[in-house]
């Protein structure tokens, strides 16, 4: 589960400074990911990739520190954040099918699925972004918390999740999309 990826980041954190994750912008109108390491250290899950015995190139799982992340903010469907990631260089990997973990706060409450299904692998190399949409509040009440950051990991599984800066948010019953090849898949519809 995600607290455990929370834990973790926090673990990471505490093994020293990392003030890059930080430091990575969170707006701005460009859909390629600014690069920004994770608050994690050591190789990802997925580094490198392999020869398949037809000769074409096979990815590994993706980590969350093989990939430069960067977020905006989105006004459609009542605002949302909009999580953006890309292979760092040299790296080609493949996004699991399944729900990237995205947690708020230092409880780390996770945010739920929006879509019925997981969605397709999605092999990241080169210039292919991916994307989730996260809608932070799904209630009309006036409660929530307040953040500014949220914990974003490849799936539960993935040890090294980094912290993204996103401005502040009210958070209460957050959801989140699976990654998308196209960022209007990604709006998270409730």
């Amino acid at each position: 589960m995600l607290s455990s990826a929370a834990s973790a980041y926090e673990d990471a954190a505490s093994d020293g400074p990392s003030d890059a994750a930080s430091d990575a912008p969170t707006s701005g109108t460009s859909d390629e990911p600014t690069a920004s390491p994770s608050a994690g250290s050591g190789s990802g899950s997925g580094s490198g990739s392999g020869s398949g015995s037809n000769g074409s190139t096979v990815g590994q799982v993706c980590g969350a520190n093989d990939l430069a992340w960067s977020t905006r903010s989105e006004s459609q469907a009542g605002g949302y954040i909009l999580v953006m990631a890309k292979a760092k260089s040299g790296i080609t990997c493949v996004l699991p099918a399944a729900l990237p973990t995205v947690a708020f706060g230092s409880d780390g409450t996770e945010a739920g699925p929006v879509e019925q299904a997981v969605g397709k692998e999605i092999t990241l190399s080169g210039g292919t972004v991916a994307y989730a949409g996260v809608n932070p509040k799904t209630t009309n009440t006036d409660g929530g918390k307040e953040l500014d950051s949220i914990i974003v990991a490849v799936g539960n599984e993935d040890a090294n999740p980094v912290s993204l800066k996103v401005g502040t948010i009210t958070v209460d019953k957050p959801v989140v999309t699976n990654w998308h090849t196209a960022p209007a898949d990604a709006v998270p519809f409730n």
